[in-house]
């Protein structure tokens, strides 16, 4: 009773209050993108002089530009298919068609709802493909500042480096939110009070922003970690030359980073958690006949978030500063701990004031009563299990504990040993961050039913843009270590840019580690609302249409990582090639007389992750219309479910396995410890024993770890969208037999 009386939603002057709330959607957004683009301007200014485009920035550009052209294709093409799918339910029909949830009711035409999707597609899919472009730029323009930083200490470097990553959290948080808000507003123009039919069209913006992230983080993935690798084994572990030494011609693309599919990743990951809760919400009674206010709610969660993490990221910077290189994951934690605190007082507050006291879900048919406290309970063990996930990473992949320096220790007898305590280390972090996932989906379906599962997505991507400041800090402190070695700086400016790179590497993971778990719950949220809108009233596991399709979806993670692992490898391996010929055929290379050609590793790059992105984004897109159609929704229902059991699994063990490897080689090259120093230095056995390991956590780390999430996702959202589809016209194998 106390949480009711203190709650201002009513059926009079808490509407008003709660619209008021509502404008904060708009209104904040649109202040936090004008005050952080003006930051950018300032802090990038310089940059542009820096030489950036240099050591990175054009390369970027050409290889951004190149994998658009092809992207672009394949949105046109797309957007084709989902009209003429959706537009042919009903025949393209102009006429009203009886509602799907409520037989009762008269809901738009065919013809509209497919125009109102592909729209959304479209607008999710340039929505992504700017967030990527602009995360690339920005991190370009801040590398060259962060070297420069760093002349003066350690502390000034870490500020310059987290707010450009905050720069690009904001933005892309921000960019996300208010064209999902814009685009509900002008949907609603037309479809009034039909919020089933106004929310089926915006799931086409979670299936634009998503099919760009998946080739934005495969193809990004390609076109570094094969670099990378080509560096790495023929510079460091041949010639014995410093990492990113200019002579070594594979640097250039190596310093590009995988930033842009970053950036595309976690919009996706924000947009279809966002499409999932409206699905939801719409077969929701929100008090009053769908109140807007109510209906809102799951982007009122993301506009507080971006406050929320405002008031974090000033703290960082502004209010405690970092002065020594122990204080640098202290700091980060720090930065996840206080907007997960604050981020629970602001969930408190937005579900007083946005959704009445009691209102009404449907459960697969059945209604449920659920009270706004239990809501908040749902957003909140979804904002705090993603807190418990990201220590666990951290726990993980820092060579600051045991696990990892475990790791490092193996290399003393090889790379052999290294690689399979790599190995071990990625299993046995798969074990704690699934208890979390689990019970926040026990906790929230309990409260809420799907809904409360969508909203606990939500809440763990509610500080996205915290998130994305400290995962792509990682890249721009590595990338200007590359700066710095390639510039001829002195080595102390090195050894203070690789102690932010060793903490970035930790914050990266513990960035993919929010991101596959906030994927567990996305993809639960979707498959509920494709269960719903498919009119599946069961999906029972002993029917052979479903467990056929069980076993084919938990084989697609394994398909797709090998897809993505060989491609990084072909890709390695003419990079290798090239680096030794030209390392031993150009006269006085070595001797730093001549200069190498970078541009023909650059090109290397940038061809081979064109040509090896596309199988497997075709594997993804393919799958869920091809099992559709042939084999009906049941199937399909079957093939989501396997895949979201394995892809988390898999995804999870990956990502840590890599960064463990990584932050191995770190530990033995920082020799801050006496047991470090007994591994080192650097060009020692045990040193190049954790370079292999390295090399093979590259594209398990930053390729495939990171692009399952995608998978699983996407696939969901995906069937979600053209659902009408396959419940009319699917399953035409079987209905031959």
């Amino acid at each position: 009773m106390v949480w009711q009386n203190i709650s201002l939603w009513s059926s009079s002057g808490g509407k008003v209050v709660g619209q008021v709330v509502v404008v904060i959607v708009l209104v904040v957004p649109t202040m936090v993108m004008a005050t952080v683009v003006v930051r950018w301007w300032r802090q990038c200014w310089r940059c542009w002089s820096c030489g950036s485009d240099s050591v990175g920035g054009a390369g970027a550009t050409s290889f951004l530009f190149t994998e658009y052209q092809y992207v672009g294709i394949f949105m046109i093409a797309f957007a084709v298919l989902i009209f003429v799918f959706l537009g042919s339910i009903n025949g393209f029909s102009t006429s009203y068609q009886q509602c799907t949830y409520d037989p009762t009711k008269q809901c738009k035409p065919a013809l509209f709802t497919a125009i109102f999707s592909t729209v959304s597609f479209i607008l999710g899919a340039i929505t992504s493909v700017v967030s990527g472009f602009l995360g690339m730029k920005i991190a370009t323009y801040a590398n060259a500042r962060t070297t420069l930083e760093a002349r003066k200490g350690v502390g000034k470097a870490f500020i310059v480096a987290f707010r450009s990553g905050a720069v690009m959290g904001f933005l892309l948080a921000a960019n996300g939110l208010l064209v999902l808000y814009v685009t509900v507003n002008v949907f609603k123009v037309y479809y009034g009070d039909d919020w089933e039919g106004l929310f089926e069209a915006i799931t086409g913006y979670g299936l634009g922003g998503s099919s760009m992230a998946l080739f934005g983080r495969v193809g990004g993935g390609i076109y570094t970690k094969a670099a990378d690798v080509g560096a790495d084994l023929v510079g460091k572990v041949e010639r014995n030359i410093p990492e990113d030494d200019p002579r070594n011609p594979a640097v250039i693309a190596d310093n590009v980073g995988d930033i842009a599919g970053m950036g595309s990743d976690l919009f996706g990951s924000y947009a279809e958690s966002s499409c999932a809760a409206l699905v939801v919400a719409s077969i929701s009674s929100f008090g009053n006949n769908h109140d807007f206010t109510s209906m809102m709610y799951p982007l009122l969660i993301s506009s507080v978030g971006i406050l929320v993490c405002l008031l974090t990221t000033l703290y960082a910077t502004d209010i405690s500063e970092v002065k020594t290189v122990k204080e640098i994951e202290p700091a980060l934690k720090n930065q996840l701990i206080i907007s997960t605190a604050l981020m629970t007082i602001g969930i408190a507050l937005v579900s007083w004031i946005a959704v009445p006291y009691s209102f009404t879900i449907f459960n697969f048919g059945v209604q449920k009563e659920v009270k706004n406290w239990q809501l908040f309970l749902c957003v909140a063990v979804g904002l705090w299990s993603g807190l418990i996930i990201g220590f666990v990473t951290e726990y993980y992949t820092s060579n600051a504990y045991s696990p990892v320096q475990d790791v490092a220790d193996s290399c003393r007898t090889g790379a052999a040993t290294n690689v399979i305590f790599g190995l071990a280390l990625g299993y046995k972090s798969v074990i704690i961050p699934i208890f979390p996932i689990a019970i926040s989906i026990f906790v929230s379906f309990s409260f809420a039913a799907m809904y409360g599962i969508a909203v606990a997505a939500l809440g763990m991507l509610s500080t996205i843009a915290t998130g994305l400041a400290i995962d792509a800090y990682g890249p721009i402190s590595d990338n200007a270590g590359g700066i710095a070695e390639m510039a001829g700086m002195s080595h102390r400016i090195r050894e203070r840019t690789d102690a932010l790179d060793a903490a970035g590497n930790t914050t990266a993971a513990i960035g993919k580690g929010f991101a596959i778990g906030s994927a567990a719950l996305v993809s639960l949220a979707l498959f509920g609302a494709f269960v719903s809108r498919a009119e599946i009233t069961t999906v029972d596991v002993l029917t052979p249409k479903v467990f056929i399709g069980l076993i084919v979806g938990a084989m697609l993670p394994y398909w797709f990582s090998a897809m993505t692992m060989k491609s990084v490898g072909k890709a390695a391996l003419k990079m290798v090639e090239e680096v030794r010929r030209q390392l031993n055929s150009i006269p006085g290379l070595m001797e730093g007389t001549a200069k190498p050609d970078y541009a023909t590793c650059v090109k290397i790059s940038t061809d081979a992750s064109i040509k090896e992105m596309i199988p497997p984004g075709a594997l993804v897109m393919l799958t869920p219309l091809i099992v559709g159609i042939f084999f009906g929704v049941e199937t399909l229902s079957g093939v989501l479910a396997g895949s979201l059991v394995s892809g988390v699994q898999i995804a999870i063990s990956a990502s840590n396995t890599g960064g463990a490897w990584d932050n191995a080689k770190k530990y033995i090259e920082a020799g801050a410890s006496e047991h470090a120093r007994t591994l080192g230095p650097k060009g020692s056995d045990p040193h190049k024993a954790a370079v292999i390991g390295d090399t093979v956590g590259d594209p398990l780390k930053d390729t495939s770890g990171p692009s399952l999430n995608i998978l699983i996702k996407l696939m969901a959202v995906e069937s979600l969208v053209f659902a009408p589809f396959f419940a009319t016209h699917g399953g035409l194998l079987f209905k031959t037999f």
